[in-house]
């Protein structure tokens, strides 16, 4: 047993240097007066079902240009138990250690792990995460809401749980009901669900993405290619625990799923004006059209497409702005009236953000001379 337990600790180790490097460059600018945070919410370690150290995924945040973790390890489900052996409380012991070094804020937390119904629901900012490990989920519920926890629903569509559909059960209801369900994942692990996020919007719970890591990070995405595992969006007024917690329970959250984004109109919208930076561009207009200068300031890849309206006047093809790029749109007047107006003001559509399921943010750009 202690032969093993060494080489477990040494592949940790192994592991864990073979992916250091460099942090890479995920920048968004602040929105309003509160800064954007990059945060996964959902994963594990070995100290659940995981398969690596604790410490490994604050060194995966880094690298990925993260802000904020949670370690939410199975309260009922531990399958290392027998060579990993501690209290519920842990692996985030380990995890805030590494994260207070590193620059990351880690969120105490823990998934109840239940049949459906109810399912899988992750709490966070819990003060004893022994405290939940009891034979009835009300009562793993009832002292999470004691503890004063955000509580989420994981993965509400995953198929092994509800093969058919996603399914608004009456014990959700309950839940809902008695303050015990305060958001829900709207994307995790590589399925996002319109159904819920539909759900989301009518019950005005906050909106997440999690990737629900098990194992290596760099194993499931191409972080260097660009690609980013499921994550949230939080609009904090500061990188602190305290500020998260607000955030999350004021629902200034967007869910961010394979390079699109999940969110209310309000947020997406105060995004985009943060995000994309409208200037005059006189040296490319004259009297028969005015040019506009748009600068993508973020790390996230957009494409904007005309909407009828724009057609309408006369802006009629898709423009890509990837990340920290700058691309001129040029409206032409066509009218004596429209030369007469300083000012028009032109609807596009962000394709890459939702405000549902089935509908791509509609955003104004203003033309001005």
């Amino acid at each position: 047993m202690k032969n093993n337990l060494i080489l477990l600790f040494i592949l940790f180790r192994l592991v864990s240097s073979a992916q250091e490097g460099p942090r890479q460059s995920f920048y968004i600018p602040d929105v309003e007066g509160y800064k954007v945070l990059k945060a996964d919410l959902h994963m594990h370690t070995v100290f659940s079902d995981g398969l690596v150290w604790p410490d490994f995924r604050v060194n995966e945040a880094w690298q990925e240009g993260l802000d904020v973790i949670a370690i939410t390890e199975h309260i009922e489900y531990r399958p290392n138990k027998a060579d990993v052996n501690g209290d519920h409380n842990r692996a985030y012991q380990i995890a805030r250690e590494a994260g207070h070094r590193a620059g990351i804020v880690v969120i105490p937390g823990s998934e109840i792990t239940r049949r459906m119904p109810p399912g899988h629901f992750n709490a966070l900012f819990i003060t004893d995460a022994n405290k939940l490990d009891v034979p009835d989920w009300k009562d793993a519920f009832r002292e999470a809401r004691r503890q004063g926890a955000f509580i989420f629903w994981n993965h509400p569509g995953w198929k092994a749980q509800q093969p058919d559909s996603a399914l608004w059960l009456p014990e959700h209801q309950m839940l809902y009901d008695s303050g015990c369900m305060h958001g829900i994942e709207v994307a995790n692990y590589n399925e996002w669900y319109p159904i819920v996020m539909r759900w989301a919007l009518e019950r005005n719970l906050t909106m997440l993405g999690n990737s629900d890591i098990h194992g290596g990070i760099y194993q499931q995405y191409a972080i260097h290619q660009g690609q980013h595992r499921p994550m949230s969006l939080l609009f904090a007024t500061d990188k602190s625990v305290e500020a998260v917690k607000e955030a999350l329970f004021a629902h200034r959250t967007v869910a961010m799923f394979n390079g699109h984004l999940y969110g209310t109109e309000e947020w997406l919208n105060k995004l985009f004006k943060a995000v994309v930076k409208i200037t005059p561009c006189p040296e490319a207009s004259d009297d028969g059209k005015i040019t506009m200068l748009l600068e993508n300031q973020s790390d996230l890849n957009l494409t904007l497409s005309p909407t009828s309206q724009s057609i309408a006047l006369g802006v009629i093809y898709p423009e890509s702005l990837p990340a920290r790029s700058m691309v001129q749109i040029s409206l032409r007047l066509k009218t004596d009236t429209m030369k007469a107006l300083k000012n028009h003001t032109v609807l596009m559509s962000v394709d890459e953000w939702h405000p549902r399921p089935e509908k791509s943010q509609i955003v104004p750009i203003l033309f001005c001379r």
